[in-house]
């Protein structure tokens, strides 16, 4: 037996690009034409975000919610776990970041930060929103393999990390959302996906941008 060490991720990948890339495209065809609702509710977090208030800081964390908990049920259960064995527990940590999402949604402190501090927020709430589907096409792919904010899971993480950034949420908010830019980083980079880099790179970037308003408000408090 060979020892643990000599393991890398590609051992443990249970499927080909091909087989993944035709499970999103089935995916999108079965949910086929909420991608138009999903772009909606992705408008309105981003007015959410764009014009924050207690009510609506609220508004975008039920609908993000919606979000995780869909996917926990519709992507991973029922579609991912087909290639995935690791499927399942997907499902189980989105369904808990989707309960997590209500419970501070509804009990959360009604902390916002102001508008000049919404800039980056902003930029990576766009790129989750309009972007991201946009990458399909630009790796070559067809449209039927697009990625939607509030169908898929990597740019609906990227549009919690962009409100979580927006907002004051308790640190455990950011856990799950950070944990799966590793695991889908992880993913992406084996099946030699062009965008891989991405997901890490914005959840560093929220991470360190989130860290830097907590430090202002520090010392400039309000």
């Amino acid at each position: 037996m060979s020892e643990w060490w000599t393991y890398t991720p590609a051992d443990f990948l249970m499927f080909s690009s091909r087989t993944y890339w035709r499970l999103v495209a089935l995916y999108n065809e079965a949910v086929w034409p909420w991608h138009f609702v999903a772009i909606g509710v992705g408008c309105v977090v981003l007015k959410c975000v764009t014009h924050p208030t207690a009510q609506r800081r609220r508004i975008a964390m039920l609908l993000l919610m919606v979000a995780w908990a869909w996917i926990a049920w519709a992507y991973h259960m029922q579609r991912y776990g087909d290639i995935s064995t690791a499927a399942p527990y997907f499902a189980i940590a989105f369904a808990i970041q989707a309960l997590l999402l209500c419970f501070l949604a509804v009990k959360g402190k009604d902390g916002v930060a102001g508008k000049p501090k919404n800039c980056i927020g902003l930029v990576i709430l766009v790129l989750a929103v309009f972007a991201y589907p946009l990458l399909a096409p630009a790796s070559g792919r067809p449209w039927s393999q697009a990625e939607v904010v509030g169908i898929s899971p990597d740019p609906t993480v990227i549009a919690t990390l962009a409100v979580l950034l927006t907002t004051r949420m308790h640190w455990s908010a950011w856990m799950i959302p950070l944990v799966w830019c590793v695991v889908s980083a992880a993913t992406l980079v084996e099946l030699r996906v062009p965008h891989a880099w991405l997901l890490p790179a914005v959840g560093t970037v929220s991470v360190v941008a989130g860290l830097s308003r907590r430090r202002r408000s520090q010392l400039f408090p309000d």
